[in-house]
């Protein structure tokens, strides 16, 4: 008789034996993702819905153009008189902290990926995994680890959101031109100056590229999140689902698309120079 095979119970004990034995770790890291965010919050909450609507204007108009500046102007103004303006700025700081710990962690190791190819074999193929698991999958040792609230929604969010900027990073180191290369050790540079006057500007546009895919992914992430208590946006669509009221569900979503373009338009202009005015 054949049996399934089930390594789900040892998966569960693993886990239970390492929040037993490094809880107090777990409690550190959440409290530093929890204030982190926290002070992003009352941040963005300080600057007030019309500050973040000036403050959208004008970056879009010196980074894009005045088309931009005219449609972000529209977009946060349909933010604000939705009612969603609370909301979205809860989003926009889980979405920002998410961001800021997975640029922390992935740009290290999509360097340190490009430069030891024992290394890189290691890190693309975890990255496999990371990209193609499910993301609500995340949500489960995140609770576990770190109960509800904010501190597991980030997590998830920095395992789900990270692996783009780590390839690209990557990609773009091992794609420096050679000659520019060769060219740096002509001239003395130690392997840290190769890589901070070298190959990092010359991999500038892809790991921008990264960045941008990074901030996309965890937007996408942090709505999935309310689940387990993160709150913003999120809360109102899955109240949407739970209550089968699809006008909510439309108008929450239309926010989160405003929002991501924003952002996704935003942070791609800073991989290449702002237009002429």
């Amino acid at each position: 008789m054949a049996y399934p095979l089930d390594f789900s119970r040892q998966i569960d004990d693993a886990v239970h034996a390492l929040l037993a034995h490094a809880g107090g770790l777990f409690d550190g890291i959440a409290r530093v993702i929890d204030l982190f965010a926290g002070s992003l919050e009352q941040l963005i909450s300080a600057l007030s819905p019309w500050g973040l609507v000036a403050l959208a204007v004008v970056v879009g108009a010196w980074r894009i153009g005045k088309g931009f500046a005219l449609f972000a102007l529209l977009a946060t103004l349909y933010i604000i008189y939705s009612g969603y303006s609370d909301h979205a700025a809860i989003t926009l700081a889980l979405t920002l902290s998410s961001t800021f710990f997975s640029l922390l962690l992935g740009i290290p190791l999509g360097i340190w990926s490009a430069r030891r190819a024992a290394v890189g074999s290691v890190v693309r193929t975890l990255l496999d995994f990371m990209q193609t698991m499910p993301a609500f999958v995340y949500l489960i040792p995140a609770t576990i680890l770190f109960g509800l609230g904010r501190p597991p929604g980030i997590f998830a969010t920095i395992l789900f959101s990270m692996p783009p900027v780590v390839r690209l990073t990557d990609l773009g180191i091992r794609q420096v031109n050679s000659a520019r290369l060769e060219a740096g050790i002509a001239f003395g540079c130690t392997p840290w100056q190769l890589l901070w006057k070298v190959q990092l500007p010359a991999a500038q546009p892809s790991i921008m590229a990264g960045v941008n895919q990074t901030i996309m992914m965890a937007m996408s992430m942090v709505i999935i999140a309310s689940m387990v208590g993160a709150g913003g946006l999120g809360n109102d669509i899955l109240s949407s689902i739970q209550q089968l009221e699809i006008g909510l569900g439309l108008q929450s979503g239309i926010v989160v698309v405003l929002m991501a373009i924003l952002l996704d338009r935003l942070s791609a202009s800073f991989a290449r120079r702002p237009v002429d005015q």
